[in-house]
């Protein structure tokens, strides 16, 4: 067995008891690789965030490689097609990594509903005295989710994990797949409905879609136009499922609100509009599992090993027939 990720990850996601039992199961052959350049002398090869692109060559110095466990997301930045092609098992830790995407999304929605970014604001600039304060809502103005539209955008892995929060807050789900009909959404607990559709009556929309061609700019202009004033859309993602510039416009109107944890271009440069503008929050690509979290993703990747050692199905195979639809 050997590791090929970034280094420094290495501790994080396996600290010494995980070690302890990826020991037990399988012997580690070596440090941990961030380059392919000589032979690969290990059946199983557990990757992270940082590995090298595995292709042909890498496999053919790699004779023994009978699986890939990604301590991670995806893997499709880090695997060619060479790899399935040649019967090698594939697994990979994103239904672990979508819990913490799912409790950021859902602590952005919170308070995105309870517009807290603009009463924080207000607050900062009008100072507080116990009143209700200019320019924000006042009660019986509404707020909360209970009882809010949220749009869902997409019943992946994150999704699925939103929709089942938003039902302990009661809100109003609105779910747009093109994969999930209406029985299977009134199931998850959401009402199916035409993406334009959602847009229109959605007060707060989040992006769960995987990035794809046919998924480019699923909110373009025109989508982002059919939002309702004072609508909120949150990203957590991928950047290019949201047509910046578009974005911009809309926002820079002060018509609707984003969160984004994800950006087309990402980073975005310094001084782009969407860093200054004050109904706009953008973070660094934090919602994904990081610091201490890492160890969820390292207890998934021990398990898949001690599953393979024991001849057992992975929970988190990946196959070639994922690829076209996973993120």
């Amino acid at each position: 067995m050997a590791f090929a990720m970034q280094p420094l990850l290495l501790p994080e996601l396996f600290p010494r008891d995980l070690m302890r039992r990826l020991t037990a199961v399988a012997g580690v052959a070596g440090g941990v690789i961030d380059s392919f350049d000589g032979p690969l002398d290990a059946d199983i090869l557990i990757t992270g965030w940082g590995c090298p692109r595995i292709d042909a060559a890498v496999l053919a110095a790699a004779p023994r490689l009978r699986a890939v466990v990604h301590a991670a997301g995806s893997v499709k930045g880090h695997l060619t097609p060479a790899v399935f092609e040649r019967g090698i098992a594939v697994s990979s830790a994103a239904a672990a990594n979508a819990v913490p995407v799912a409790d950021y999304t859902l602590a952005m929605l919170v308070l995105a509903a309870k517009q807290a970014f603009a009463r924080a604001r207000a607050y900062a600039a009008a100072g507080w005295s116990g009143d209700a304060l200019p320019g924000v809502a006042t009660p019986g103005d509404g707020g909360g989710l209970t009882g809010a539209a949220v749009g869902v955008v997409g019943a992946s892995r994150v999704g699925r994990l939103v929709i089942a929060r938003l039902r302990e807050h009661g809100a109003d789900i609105l779910l747009s797949d093109p994969y999930v009909g209406p029985d299977e959404a009134a199931a998850l607990g959401a009402r199916h409905v035409p993406l334009d559709e959602l847009c229109r009556q959605a007060e707060l929309v989040t992006v769960h879609a995987p990035e794809l061609p046919e998924t480019r700019h699923l909110l373009d202009g025109r989508r982002l136009a059919l939002l309702r004033d004072g609508a909120v859309v949150v990203n957590t993602a991928r950047g290019a499922l949201i047509d910046t510039a578009a974005l911009v416009r809309h926002c820079a109107s002060g018509r609707i609100g984003a969160v984004l944890d994800v950006t087309e271009p990402e980073p975005l440069p310094q001084g782009h509009p969407l860093l200054g503008l004050p109904n706009v929050l953008v973070t660094p690509h934090i919602s994904g599992a990081r610091g201490r979290e890492l160890r969820r993703l390292g207890e998934f990747a021990v398990a898949e090993v001690e599953r393979l050692a024991h001849g057992h199905p992975l929970h988190g195979a990946v196959h070639p027939s994922d690829l076209p639809h996973i993120a």
